[in-house]
């Protein structure tokens, strides 16, 4: 019962926020995270009244299994982007531009950090401040999705903006592997070159295979049905399928399999779009079932924002270093890639402010930095200050740059009027 009391109230609470925060003109994915915060162990949770809010982070962790759903159904909808027509045109550009500004952001993350390295040596190792520059590589394709889909993004900047994010989690695993396994011989002071090559190597392969297996698989059991109903229903078994074995762990020798969902999502859904002849409006259903679900995913995830990193004066002063240093990167990164490679002006200008939002896989990140042991406490206090202010005001910014980039367009006063006259007739109904 209190699993089922917590799901309605997030949800409840979050769709009602959105409401809230319209005069606001704010993205509807700020309104569920701020929910999220509300209804959390630090606000109303601490209340501890059964039923009001997640009185725990215990309660919050009990609802991980949506928020593994959502981010599999987020990277099978991105996994659309990569359509074999669409690549012809802009696939190059995506490579060039995704590596580059991750590169970019994990640089000057690195040497601001060191630089706060050599004044406060007791405050931050080396260790930390090269693992923290490799967290930086990460964007969150949820948020960035939520934007997008919520004000129908569409136009030069959105069809670049979605391949960028989805290559961001590939070029991260393999930036995050090597500096991280640079960190921890650091710390222990033994080299592990299993860690830092081959591992992230096999991971990234293992999970593009897997995933190309099931996108496979799902095109040719689809054949099977004749309704569109009983397609979407395939559609829907095979996402739920896809990241329950992308969570699948195992040891060959000293080389250790593991799946990035992620990859393996996308890759499922790259396929399917590539080889079904049915897709896009699959695809479409798709988008509506899963509304209520990615609005409970950023209601949870806002839940789990931990606010007492707040207390913590050098949590906020490397977190602030950290943000500022990791948005230069970004835009910089994305600005001079697009740049050489010759990209629209708006590209050129906006691209970088898209790149903002960080969330999953940074905390995926940093839940791993915490084999540093005691220095991986900061990283994970840090990462978890950073996502804070990133998801709440990097959806805005995106919708900003997307608006001021032209590919979100006003209401016309045709769609106004069409509104208004239903929302009249309807009054007189009553």
């Amino acid at each position: 019962m209190n699993i089922l009391l917590s799901v309605s109230i997030a949800l409840l609470v979050g769709l009602l926020m959105t409401r809230a925060f319209k005069p606001f003109k704010l993205p509807a994915v700020t309104a569920y995270l701020i929910a999220g915060v509300l209804i959390g162990p630090y606000c109303m949770g601490a209340l501890h009244i059964e039923g009001l809010g997640f009185v725990s982070m215990g309660e919050v962790e009990a609802l991980s299994i949506v928020s593994q759903v959502a981010l599999g159904f987020i990277a099978f909808s991105i996994g659309n982007e990569f359509r074999v027509s669409d690549l012809k045109k802009i696939g190059k550009q995506a490579v060039i531009i995704g590596i580059f500004q991750a590169l970019a952001a994990t640089l000057l993350v690195d040497l601001a950090l060191f630089a706060v390295h050599m004044a406060m040596p007791d405050k931050l190792s080396v260790a930390q401040a090269i693992t923290l520059g490799a967290i930086a590589t990460a964007t969150a394709p949820a948020a960035t999705l939520m934007v997008v889909r919520q004000y129908k993004a569409n136009g030069p900047l959105t069809k670049l903006l979605l391949p960028i994010v989805a290559l961001d989690d590939a070029v991260g695993l393999i930036v995050f592997a090597v500096s991280f396994g640079i960190a921890k011989t650091l710390v222990s002071g033994t080299i592990d070159m299993v860690s830092i090559i081959i591992n992230p190597i096999v991971e990234i392969v293992c999970s593009l295979l897997l995933g190309a297996v099931m996108g496979w698989l799902l095109t040719q059991l689809e054949k099977l049905f004749n309704s569109n109903t009983n397609r979407l229903n395939m559609t829907i078994a095979f996402v739920f399928l896809t990241v329950a074995l992308s969570t699948l762990k195992f040891e060959i020798g000293p080389v250790h399999v593991g799946f990035s969902s992620l990859l393996v999502c996308m890759m499922l859904g790259t396929v399917f779009c590539n080889i079904c002849v049915l897709s896009e409006d699959l695809m479409g259903a798709s988008d509506k079932w899963t509304s209520p679900l990615f609005a409970l995913f950023f209601v949870i995830s806002g839940a789990e924002l931990e606010l007492g990193v707040f207390t913590d004066i050098a949590i906020v002063g490397i977190g602030v270093v950290y943000i500022l240093f990791r948005s230069l990167g970004k835009y910089i990164g994305a600005y001079a890639s697009a740049k050489a490679i010759k990209c629209a002006p708006q590209i050129c200008k906006y691209l970088g402010i898209t790149l903002l939002p960080q969330a999953g896989v940074a905390l995926g990140m940093c839940t791993t930095a915490m084999q540093l042991g005691e220095q991986g406490n900061l990283i994970r206090n840090i990462t978890l200050f950073a996502v804070l202010i990133y998801e709440l005001f990097g959806p805005l910014m995106t919708k900003m740059a997307l608006t001021a980039a032209g590919d979100i367009k006003p209401m016309s006063d045709e769609v106004k009027n069409r509104r208004k006259h239903k929302l009249e007739a309807a009054k007189k109904a009553e």
